[in-house]
């Protein structure tokens, strides 16, 4: 069972009410986690996805949150600018921004205008027209890869990972930049042959510039208390040294550019 509702109707209703704002849950500046260089990190409201290790769980109710006006976070950027260099730019990350993704597509055009770099951190859910053209102003995207085998990736999230798949491979095929993250916990995503085969599913992408494996840990937990809700994985250790060695070791296999974070 999920531990949380998935709020279908609230979550659709999302992308269209009040065009003019975003629902979002927070905003860093000079943030340096979220692609490259300095970064605006917008973090959005909502996601559909019940990931047994979510470290933001108050991110997930698509009517939580604040909304913020588009234009001013357009104005909260261009007073940034100056200290985004030639790398940096604006994140939006969630929660899931594909939920708000035809508001996000006006946020970044922009963006554009005034020449600042966009990025998007997603975790795929979503893999439609309005998807696509959002994928057309973001200049590099973050795709989150949970799971490679459907069926773990439904005991992780509680979805599947079709779309996720389809998304990269639609990303792919537009040629534009993409790097791709993969989250590491013990006895769920740490299995020799799901990293190997999660490794060949990408290894020919062309638009992977960078792969990051992002190491379980217990940071986050305390929301889940603070929310009233049982976490599935309280008491699970962080991966030991020789597990993460090992996923490393495999993907440097099939990529150029792993980073361990």
């Amino acid at each position: 069972m999920l531990y949380f509702p998935l709020q279908d109707i609230e979550a659709a209703a999302l992308n269209l009410d009040d065009p003019e704002h975003l629902r979002i849950h927070s905003l860093e500046t000079f943030g340096t986690h979220d692609g490259p260089g300095v970064r605006m990190v917008v973090f959005v409201q909502g996601c559909q996805f019940r990931c047994v290790y979510c470290q933001n769980p108050d991110t997930l109710d698509v009517k939580g949150g604040i909304l913020i006006g588009i234009d001013e976070l357009v104005k909260r950027a261009d007073r940034q600018r100056s200290y985004f260099g030639k790398d940096g730019g604006v994140t939006v990350s969630g929660g899931e921004p594909l939920l708000q993704r035809t508001k996000i597509t006006t946020f970044f055009k922009t963006l554009h205008t005034i020449g600042i770099n966009t990025c998007l951190d997603s975790n795929g859910r979503l893999n439609d027209p309005a998807t696509h053209e959002l994928l057309e102003h973001t200049d590099l995207l973050l795709l989150d890869v949970k799971h490679i085998n459907d069926e773990w990736h439904h005991k992780l999230t509680g979805l599947t990972n079709k779309n996720t798949l389809d998304l990269a491979a639609h990303r792919e095929s537009t040629g534009k930049r993409m790097w791709l993250r993969y989250v590491l916990v013990p006895g769920w995503t740490d299995q020799v042959e799901f990293l190997e085969e999660w490794a060949k599913h990408f290894t020919r992408y062309k638009t992977v510039d960078r792969v990051e494996i992002i190491p379980f840990h217990q940071l986050g937990s305390h929301k889940w208390d603070l929310l009233k809700m049982d976490y599935p994985l309280k008491g699970l250790e962080a991966p030991t040294l020789e597990g993460k060695k090992t996923a490393l070791h495999i993907f440097n296999k099939y990529f150029n550019n792993v980073v361990l974070k």
